[in-house]
């Protein structure tokens, strides 16, 4: 079953906007386009689709997705590659975690603050 753009779309969440600008970047490879040349998605594409959202939402620069992709088109040949990115990545991603959840605490503690101050207030 093939999907087009508006399709792929709305089942990944993206404007066609979106997947139009990652067509521009060279990183759907894997897509394939009718006889008219509209791009067309396969549930393969919509799998491929999901993933570049990942790498992207948890920071992964557009070039890295690219070798990514490119090296997923490649076949098994790239798998050390494509694993030492994701590694890479993934560690990047934990550091991020403990960042924020520092950051977390930060603002939880400004809350408490502002509750004691407000009860001071209240109770008074």
């Amino acid at each position: 079953m093939y999907f087009k753009i508006g399709e792929a779309a709305r089942r990944t969440g993206l404007s066609i906007y979106t997947i139009r600008y990652y067509d521009k970047e060279k990183l759907l490879s894997f897509l394939k386009r009718d006889k008219n040349g509209q791009r067309i998605f396969d549930e393969d594409g919509l799998l491929y689709l999901g993933m570049i959202c990942c790498l992207k939402d948890t920071g992964m620069p557009i070039k890295d997705i690219r070798h990514f992709i490119e090296w997923s088109m490649a076949g098994e040949t790239t798998i050390d590659k494509r694993e030492c990115l994701l590694r890479e990545h993934k560690q990047k991603i934990l550091e991020k975690i403990v960042k924020m959840n520092g950051q977390l605490l930060q603002v939880e503690n400004k809350l408490k603050m502002y509750a004691r101050q407000k009860k001071s207030i209240n109770d008074d």
